[in-house]
């Protein structure tokens, strides 16, 4: 256990990897299967009207956890569930907007650029530089997830493409925001805040949008409540361990997002080809590198 290391006058040298860093894998599991729910989703429904219906079932479950405390919330807590409810707005609707036209595969793929964003972003608002580990661990994160995702064609930059690209700047930015405030704040009232902005902003953005309210479908309401309750179980994770995980380090876990994406698909019947295992190789290396302390005994 960690807590041993404290007591032990000379503690091995070892990779720490504790509750929170396991929690962290496996929302990163479960987040990597929302692909393709929210891909077969927008065959019935809107983006704007499925992310309002998602995050506000997200509120609802995570209002247990808050109202006990809810009371007792704080301006620096109105403002981080703010800012951090507006970087997920804005991250989702676009990602949701691109599956309309491109497949699950592809999205997870550009996404995942957000992976060597979190570091400069977090040089540039935070004032953290990231060690020279955590730049090498960036790097092959990024090169393993192109090889896991990147489509034989190559990637061609559509609508879909290119709000979907736009989206992994607002997802970097919701990482950080999240940084920014660990430990400074209550974790459930934040929580439920974000949900309910991100939803609120969603159903709010309907009528300048031009969509409306799709026809009642089963689809729709079994897709988005089940993410929302998936959603509320990941924003509740990431608040809890980011608190003791850096942003950097979290982001190389989330790199796995669409490892077990494109795992889901092979179980699915899709074939995982070679260059998409060297790519998963690569990214267990990332985490690994990412701990090394260069110049430590």
């Amino acid at each position: 256990m960690m807590h041993g290391a404290a007591t032990d006058p000379s503690p091995p040298h070892r990779l720490m990897i504790g509750r929170p860093e396991l929690a962290l894998i496996g929302i990163t599991l479960l987040w990597g299967g929302t692909f393709l729910i929210v891909h077969q989703a927008m065959r019935h429904s809107g983006p704007l009207f499925f992310v309002g219906l998602r995050f506000g079932t997200a509120a609802l479950m995570a209002l247990p956890f808050a109202l006990p405390v809810l009371r007792g919330v704080t301006r620096r807590e109105w403002l981080a569930g703010t800012m951090i409810g507006s970087g997920i707005f804005c991250g989702y609707t676009l990602q949701t907007w691109g599956l309309q036209t491109i497949p699950s595969s592809t999205s997870a793929f550009i996404t995942a650029a957000y992976v060597p964003l979190v570091p400069i972003l977090q040089w540039v608002i935070l004032r953290r530089r990231p060690r020279l580990a955590s730049w090498i661990g960036v790097a092959l994160a990024f090169v393993g997830l192109l090889l896991i995702a990147a489509p034989a064609e190559g990637l061609s930059l559509g609508r879909g493409e290119a709000l979907t690209l736009v989206s992994t700047l607002a997802i970097a930015l919701e990482i950080i925001f999240i940084s920014l405030w660990a430990g400074r704040v209550d974790v459930a009232r934040v929580t439920f805040i974000q949900l309910a902005v991100t939803s609120l902003l969603a159903f709010a953005c309907m009528v300048p949008a031009g969509e409306a309210a799709p026809p009642f479908s089963w689809i729709v309401t079994l897709s988005a409540c089940g993410l929302g309750l998936m959603t509320a179980l990941i924003q509740l994770v990431m608040n809890w361990a980011q608190c003791s995980v850096s942003a950097t380090r979290a982001t190389l876990i989330y790199a796995g997002e669409p490892v077990w994406a494109g795992l889901i698909g092979w179980i699915a019947g899709e074939r995982l080809p070679g260059s998409a295992l060297l790519g998963g190789v690569l990214v267990v290396a990332a985490v690994i590198v990412s701990e090394i302390r260069f110049g430590r005994r």
